[in-house]
């Protein structure tokens, strides 16, 4: 595989240190609110990265880190009156349940800060001891000008810099600092909320960059294989984490350094300041989250997502037609499963005949488009390709005496499971999707799913006693409604009309 490296600028192949190992960290969030858009776009990134690389058969250690601790948290703790611990717990699990409805598998560890002051606070005595940083009125700094190659990652310059740069920084700490680009590792405060310990230079918490420092290279070790996050995290964080964990061992922190791009609206960032912002529960309520997944799939993981919405005329928000757009394609996709998984036995036969690439090649093609710098949207249209193959299939079997090899049916089944699989798509329920999606819409419309549900058996009952007057005119009454009626073997089942 092959990956753009931000440390590098270029893309290059993905090696680990251990043969068939991967380590892989990522930046998690600081939960003091629900997630949002961007938190999305960041972690299905990847979580398909962290899918293709154990498809490819490397046993993959994945950690992504929780900030409990952090000015953020504290404040929106004190304005709600709620313990910081508390608020952040509960805004984690909010979080979790966001990823999992994404699809997103569970990382290997998701360490927390407060669970690890005991590492940062050795990382920072070690630091100190190497000269690397320094205790000041309580707080404890790390010295910029003590690490050499500092900018290295953001290819900055340090007297080109800005100081306080990451937007965390006390103005007051300029008075107790050596050097105006020097960033707390610690800092002292006497809080009684429970997130301030005992440590060498007084009680206090932790500072932003050294968590991840300390939790990294507990779980992966001084030097691991891949490092992500978004591009907004290149500085200072990225770059104070290199700075610190090198200062400290003496070793490269990380051989693979990965960043994906922003979520903007307008080309500009998404951002509460500018009042475009949503979170992800808000267009949970307008789509399915697995349409989430696949919009954020179909642009390169570095280009910027550019995100669209419509409000009606009272500015009333109506919904997003990215990921409508691509809650349709996911209906193709598990109508899709529909049909196959439905063909008859009968209509599958043992034959000869070359299994056609659009299925035999699939996982080999998707393989292929990852492989190249996780290159999602190729891997979608392959995806295309398999659908529209599938459905040829399915089109061919049920034709008058149709029948189909049975090697094809099994290369289309293992294409769709490694879907599923790799790029987290087309593994729910097809039924319970569709009925769902269809469930949604309708009620958008005005259309009671229940009151439908009831004018059906209505019209059974009628055929049942051969009423078909009263037949005919409950299909006519739903017909208007704009609900159109599909009388099957099992039975009658609804749909929305195209008009």
């Amino acid at each position: 595989m092959r990956i753009y490296n931000t440390l590098t600028q270029q893309k290059e192949p993905f090696t680990t240190r251990e043969p068939g190992k991967a380590g892989i960290y990522v930046c998690g969030p600081t939960t003091y609110d629900y997630s949002h858009i961007g938190h999305a776009r960041c972690y299905v990134v990847y979580d398909v990265l962290v899918r293709h690389l154990r498809s490819s058969g490397l046993n993959v250690q994945f950690v992504r880190n929780v900030t409990d601790v952090d000015d953020k948290i504290l404040n929106r703790s004190k304005e709600r009156g709620e313990s910081p611990l508390e608020l952040s717990k509960r805004f984690f699990e909010a979080y979790v349940e966001d990823m999992r409805r994404l699809g997103n598998l569970d990382p290997d560890v998701q360490p927390k800060v407060s669970e690890h002051i005991p590492e940062i606070i050795a990382l920072i005595e070690r630091l100190i001891e190497r000269g690397a940083a320094y205790a000041s009125s309580g707080d404890v700094y790390f010295h910029v000008p003590a690490f050499p190659d500092y900018g290295k990652l953001s290819h900055r310059k340090l007297d080109d810099m800005l100081a306080g740069a990451s937007g965390r920084v006390d103005g007051a700490e300029s008075d107790v600092k050596k050097h105006p680009f020097d960033f707390a590792l610690w800092k002292g405060t006497t809080d009684s909320d429970g997130t301030s310990w005992d440590s060498p230079w007084g009680r206090g918490r932790p500072g932003w960059h050294i968590e991840c420092s300390a939790m990294s290279t507990k779980y992966l070790g001084e030097t691991f294989d891949l490092h992500g996050g978004g591009l907004d995290l290149v500085f200072p964080h990225h770059e104070n984490e290199i700075a610190q964990s090198e200062a400290a061992s003496g070793l490269p922190y990380v051989r693979t350094w990965m960043h994906n791009g922003f979520v903007q609206v307008n080309k500009e960032k998404m951002s509460k300041s500018l009042n475009n912002f949503f979170g992800i529960r808000e267009v949970f309520s307008h789509v399915e989250p697995e349409a989430v997944r696949y919009a954020l799939l179909t642009m390169h993981y570095r280009a910027p997502f550019n995100l669209e919405w419509n409000n009606d005329d009272a500015g009333t928000l109506q919904g997003f037609p990215q990921f409508e757009e691509a809650e349709r394609r996911l209906e193709y996709i598990y109508s899709t499963r529909q049909r196959l998984e439905a063909l008859p036995d009968a209509r599958i036969i043992d034959a000869d005949e070359p299994v056609p690439s659009e299925l035999g090649s699939y996982a080999e093609r998707v393989t292929g488009a990852l492989d190249d710098d996780l290159n999602t949207p190729i891997a979608l249209a392959h995806t295309a390709e398999l659908l529209s193959a599938t459905n040829n299939l399915c089109d061919r079997a049920m034709a008058k005496k149709g029948k189909v090899p049975s090697t094809w049916v099994a290369a289309a089944k293992t294409g769709l499971a490694h879907l599923a699989a790799v790029l987290g798509l087309g593994s729910d329920d097809p039924e319970a999707f569709i009925t769902r999606v269809r469930d949604r819409r309708a009620q958008a419309l005005g259309i009671d799913p229940n009151f439908v549900t009831e004018r059906i058996a209505a019209r059974t009952l009628a055929r049942q006693e051969k009423d078909y007057a009263l037949s005919d005119s409950i299909r006519d009454e739903l017909a208007k409604q704009g609900v159109e009626l599909l009388d099957g073997v099992g039975g009658t089942n609804w749909r929305l009309s195209a008009n």
